[in-house]
């Protein structure tokens, strides 16, 4: 028996076999439907007083027979068929109207949203005949107003319009502009978009950090976007039409990926991947993604997976369309499709277990700790906004080979080094991981673990990327965070840092304004007022041994 989608709830039973009956039907590749199936969805529309609607696929056969109510019809779920970059559903969508009406804007919408090969809607008569035809396509070069061509109504024989070869040159026209932007296979491309009622600048700034994220993901960005609204749609995130005209852009540029840089909560995930037939993360998905690529060490690993099996538990109640596309690829590593499928009490267990293991990391480190108290040395903790020169700075200080590279989160597992200074003072110099705005919650418990190293230091060093322009605001947030963390009674050292790559004018305001110690991480020879001012200091609490290794 073939489903029937929809409410079926007071129809008789010969109107369900008919309805069932119109999976027997194929439509001619010509044609938009057979004429036989028109007479028959309008003479079940106007005995029940529903709209009835048919899904058919460009091989002619019927996929889903939909009945509605006398307003409208849902269409079901069609994530099994896939629509690569540049190409459409290979579903057209043929229902009836119960009035006199053209295509409806939840017509126009679905078409767009769903990429729908044709959109067409029959009127009836008063006797339930065919009226008249409403027919809408994809524009594959549209204008500044729609995505979509609308044709004039015509008559129900008018079906014939070669349809087939219509829908085949719409795609070979998509095809043409996604080539366009077309990048290395199995490179995800993706579009960047903000919805946000903050301050232009802001949005902005935001905008630029997720660029640098996903391009640090090693996404290929097709382009940004920003919508300003004056209050967030608590569904959509944005407009349902907006959403529409995002995916018709996608679809023409050869998207693969939409990145949201809000956090989409589990119902706005769930909102979204039911309308568009695309893969969408948020900002705080990304982020974990990037720490899951960049984690090396095995605490490293369960933070990360702890971190993103609590991002994921809400969003593992039900099995839907939103999940499907979360596994695998950008926003799914780590935990791998096996976990995100998972029922929650497994998730529940995983997580008791990884917090238990991050315990005792927690017991070693206190061990360790113990152990340098004994030995009298001081602790100097370099922190800092991502991707501002720490690991360069303490590879630079220690003559040590840390990974350092000018991308976000380059380094994530702490490095320890010991180093003398010039007056004899042994110190263990530490880089940590890099901090970031609206660091995702999951992300600070998981790397509390880490982040509590910082609480055995004597001094903090905070390198400050001069050459970023965005670079008070990041100030402020390792400022926030150090609060949050109660660390910001430890005396800390500014180091504004890429000095070579600001002019003389905008570093004194900088210098003026955070009252740092201009350096060149990457530069032996600026670090010496730094170093100077670290040893000063430390010197009070600094033991006397000497130490071979790493001497300045």
């Amino acid at each position: 028996m073939k489903k029937i989608f929809g409410n079926t709830n007071g129809l008789k039973a010969a109107q369900i076999r008919t309805l069932e009956n119109l999976y027997h039907f194929k439509t001619p590749p010509e044609l938009i439907a057979s004429p036989q199936m028109i007479d028959q969805i309008c003479g079940l529309s106007h005995e029940t007083n529903r709209q009835v609607g048919i899904l058919i696929h460009r091989t002619g056969r019927v996929t889903a027979v939909i009945i509605g109510d006398h307003k409208g019809i849902m269409i079901p779920d069609t994530s099994e068929y896939k629509t690569p970059p540049g190409r459409l559903k290979g579903l057209r969508c043929v229902h009836t109207h119960m009035k006199n009406e053209p295509l409806s804007h939840d017509d126009l919408t679905d078409l767009t949203l769903l990429r729908l090969d044709l959109m067409a809607a029959v009127t009836l008569t008063p006797d339930g005949k065919p009226d008249q035809l409403h027919m809408a396509h994809i524009l594959p070069n549209p204008s500044e107003k729609h995505y979509y061509q609308v044709h004039p109504p015509a008559a129900p024989d008018g079906m014939d319009i070669q349809c087939a070869d219509l829908i085949k040159s719409i795609e070979s026209e998509l095809l043409k502009i996604s080539a366009l932007y077309d990048v290395e296979t199995g490179v995800e491309r993706a579009i960047l978009i903000s919805v946000t009622t903050a301050p232009k600048f802001k949005a902005e700034a935001s905008l630029r950090e997720l660029d640098q994220l996903a391009r640090s993901c090693g996404i290929h960005v097709i382009e940004t976007l920003i919508q300003h609204r004056k209050e967030l749609d608590s569904r959509f995130l944005m407009g349902k039409g907006k959403l529409g005209d995002l995916t018709l852009l996608a679809m023409q540029k050869g998207t693969s990926l939409i990145i949201f840089d809000q956090e989409l909560n589990p119902s706005q995930i769930r909102s979204i991947t039911d309308k568009i037939d695309l893969k969408v993360i948020d900002r705080t998905q990304l982020i974990l993604d990037i720490f899951a690529q960049r984690a090396q060490s095995r605490e490293g690993k369960l933070q990360v997976e702890l971190a993103q099996l609590k991002y994921l538990l809400p969003r593992l109640i039900t099995k839907n369309t939103a999940m499907s596309r979360l596994t695998g690829g950008i926003g799914g590593r780590g935990p791998g499709e096996t976990k995100l499928e998972i029922n929650r009490r497994r998730a529940h267990e995983r997580i008791a277990k990884i917090e238990k293991e991050l315990e005792n990391v927690k017991k070693q480190r206190r061990v360790q700790k113990s152990k340098r108290d004994k030995k009298g040395l001081p602790v100097i903790s370099i922190i800092g906004y991502t991707n501002a020169g720490k690991s360069t700075l303490l590879n630079t200080l220690t003559k040590s080979d840390v990974l350092a590279e000018d991308r976000l989160f380059a380094t994530l597992d702490p490095s320890s080094r010991r180093i003398r200074f010039p007056k004899e003072t042994e110190v263990i110099i530490t880089d940590t991981v890099g901090f970031i705005r609206d660091l995702p919650r999951e992300l600070k418990v998981a790397f509390r673990a880490t982040l509590e190293e910082l609480e055995s230091a004597d001094l903090l060093i905070h390198v400050i990327d001069a050459s970023n322009p965005d670079h008070p605001s990041q100030v402020e947030s390792v400022n926030k965070i150090l609060e949050e963390l109660e660390l910001h009674r430890i005396q800390c050292i500014k180091a504004v840092n890429k000095i070579d790559q600001v002019d003389p004018e905008s570093l004194g305001l900088i210098l003026a304004s955070t009252g740092g110690i201009p350096i060149s991480a990457n530069d032996a020879r600026t670090l010496f007022p730094l170093i100077d001012q670290m040893e000063r200091l430390i010197e009070p609490s600094a033991g006397l041994a000497v130490h071979p290794d790493n001497q300045y």
